[in-house]
């Protein structure tokens, strides 16, 4: 939720100026444009998979993503279609959940059931059946040159992330539906909810959403197109 407004209060003016200028199309944005002038493409204007039936490719100056390809099925070909879209000397700018910070080991995710991979940086191996190590995934684009790539991890507390990630199943369902009514309760909620959260990792191990509680979790890759 409001992963792009997150990141944007992490990134220089610099990089607005350098990166996100001219035609941008921001992929899976929802409401939360990486800028205000950005082209939203979400579900409701076609299937991002197959963005090429939909958009002209070689159309825009860079091409953003945030929190959107560890939805598609195969994001290989989503990411060769979104390439396509970038112009030659333009930018694609991915951003994606760090599958050790974000599902801590567990899979399928516990925070996002619709995650179909998981992405991890600078690492040769995974636990995930589904991962992709974002350099090497990115490297096989045709006339690509890898700009800058780099875990992004602001406000995550590293003693909250969980060492065992099977503990969880040993959290009662009924714990875990209060968990889901603390979260709705006005005003008062969001710090029972986090207090709440402490508890049950504590004593169970049980893993913590901290992208809820404004962290990052996430992975950058900046690349440009070679003219």
């Amino acid at each position: 939720m409001d992963e792009a407004f997150k990141t944007n209060r992490i990134r220089s003016k610099e990089f607005f100026t350098k990166y996100l200028s001219g035609k941008v199309i921001d992929i899976g944005a929802g409401p939360d444009l990486v800028i205000p002038t950005a082209e939203r493409f979400d579900i409701d204007d076609g299937d991002a998979n197959h963005i090429t039936q939909f958009r002209k490719t070689e159309s825009y100056d860079t091409v953003h993503s945030s929190h959107c390809l560890e939805h598609m099925f195969n994001p290989v070909n989503a990411l060769n279609e979104w390439w396509s879209l970038v112009k030659p000397g333009g930018y694609l700018i991915l951003v994606v959940p760090d599958e050790d910070l974000y599902e801590q080991g567990i899979w399928p995710s516990m925070f996002n059931p619709d995650h179909k991979n998981t992405f991890r940086l600078n690492k040769n191996k995974s636990w995930s059946p589904v991962s992709f190590e974002v350099e090497e995934l990115v490297k096989i684009l045709p006339d690509v040159q890898i700009i800058s790539a780099e875990i992004q991890d602001k406000n995550y507390d590293y003693q909250l992330k969980t060492s065992y990630p099977t503990e969880y199943k040993r959290i009662p369902f009924l714990l875990s539906a209060l968990k889901r009514i603390i979260r709705k309760l006005p005003l008062v909620g969001r710090a029972l909810l986090v207090k709440y959260e402490n508890i049950l990792f504590k004593n169970y191990g049980f893993p913590i959403d901290q992208t809820i509680r404004d962290a990052l979790a996430q992975i950058q890759i900046v690349t440009r197109k070679v003219a």
